[in-house]
């Protein structure tokens, strides 16, 4: 898809200068992930525009370790966040207050990955 785009699909990906490491408060079954909040969280470090004309941080963004339905242990790392302007960090960290849930015998009831086929 890249090359189709005239892009060189061998080309190194920016790499954001600063990190900042998001770890699970507790242990047990993420049970929700909310994507907006995420979304808008990666927003906040660069990684898209408020208004016309604005420059993107091509290495901003959010790295995601665990999904819903996966246990995780205190401590270990649930999001990275990239921005090349650690003060973006304090706004993008503020959105993401209760944007994951993690419950001790959680469960997530998720669709089947392919709900239905559609051929002819």
């Amino acid at each position: 898809m890249i090359a189709a785009q005239g892009g060189d699909p061998d080309a190194k990906l920016p790499v954001a200068r600063e990190q900042h490491v998001i770890t699970a408060t507790e242990s047990g079954i993420m049970t929700k992930m909310d994507a907006m909040k995420i979304g808008v969280s990666a927003w906040r470090l660069g990684a898209g525009r408020s208004k016309q004309g604005e420059k993107v941080q091509a290495g901003a963004g959010i790295e995601m370790h665990s999904k819903p339905g996966d246990y995780v242990s205190k401590g270990a790392p649930l999001l990275t966040l990239h921005t090349d302007t650690p003060a973006r960090f304090e706004r993008a960290i503020e959105i993401l207050d209760g944007a994951i849930s993690i419950v001790e015998n959680g469960k997530v009831d998720r669709l089947p990955l392919v709900v239905e086929r559609i051929t002819g």
